[in-house]
């Protein structure tokens, strides 16, 4: 509540560009970890609550291997100890194939088999690694020219928390039919060398990536692109862009932020960008009507 508040009170007051090094300070922005720190006493000491580690994933996650290869132990185990009791037991294995103590032997040898099976699938399946990419394409920073000041300053400012607190390495605005801001890494065009794709802001409004996103009006994350057949409605992103975010910025417009690792915006950016979004949204239509009242009295 006092983050939302925080930014409907300085919605209409012209942002400051922050350093990158104020960002870089803060690797993971949280809602959660601003209001704990109010939670400190006089004395310092923190009072509030406390990250629990997770022992267990910590040390299977430095054991991947042994892990995988425990079904087998257990399953290799499980059938030496049936053997063996098979023979000490006394028990023909052909007169007495049909007793109690057979089947038993019988259906603890299908378990043995099956964790033995179970542990040489774990070891032939390898997670596919995580990487982050550079992405292919050529830097450029387009900013519509009819802004006011203070409205480029707060787009610049979007693009500078965006790029230095998340895996952000793209951003187009679009806002009323027209792109307000592209920057960052963009696709280069096939006619002319070293200059960035221009953004269609009509094709992607008519595009169904745009309209699934306004019709639900909340943020759509593509953690994998390369997974979704409207990749192609975005040309103007880099050819190797991992996962895109989505987000509406209010029924006017779209922030379309493009990253260079596959699930690389963790539920705490997608929080905040969401927040950023709304604040973003309350400036620009704001200065956007002051922008057309002027005119008219003009």
């Amino acid at each position: 509540m006092e983050v939302g508040t925080f930014f409907s009170s300085n919605s209409l007051s012209p942002p400051v560009r922050p350093s990158r090094r104020y960002f870089r300070s803060f690797p993971q922005p949280s809602i959660r970890f601003s209001l704990d720190l109010q939670k400190k006493n006089k004395n310092g000491s923190y009072k509030g609550p406390k990250p629990k580690r997770d022992w267990l994933g910590d040390w299977v996650s430095r054991n991947d291997v042994t892990v995988r290869s425990l079904p087998i132990y257990v399953g290799g185990v499980s059938l030496l100890a049936v053997l063996f009791n098979r023979a000490v037991s006394g028990i023909a294995p052909v007169a007495d194939a049909g007793s109690s103590q057979s089947r038993a032997d019988l259906l603890a040898l299908g378990l043995a088999v099956t964790n033995v099976l179970t542990g040489l699938v774990w070891l032939s399946i390898r997670p596919k690694s995580i990487s982050v990419v550079n992405p292919q394409g050529v830097e450029c920073q387009d900013v519509c020219s009819d802004l006011p000041t203070s409205l480029v300053y707060e787009l610049l400012w979007l693009w500078d928390s965006l790029s230095a607190v998340t895996c952000c390495r793209s951003l187009v605005v679009v806002y009323e039919g027209s792109c307000l801001l592209q920057t960052g890494v963009a696709a280069e065009s096939a006619f002319d060398e070293g200059l960035a794709v221009s953004v269609d802001a009509t094709a992607l409004m008519e595009g169904s990536l745009y309209k699934g996103a306004m019709r639900s009006g909340t943020q759509s994350y593509l953690a994998n692109l390369s997974l979704y057949p409207g990749r192609s409605q975005l040309p103007f992103l880099p050819g190797n862009t991992q996962a895109v975010i989505l987000q509406p910025l209010g029924d006017k417009g779209i922030a379309i932020i493009g990253g260079n690792m596959v699930r690389g915006f963790t539920t705490s950016d997608q929080a905040w960008i969401t927040l950023i979004a709304e604040k973003l949204d309350a400036t620009l239509s704001t200065n956007l009507a002051m922008s057309v009242q002027e005119a008219v009295e003009s």
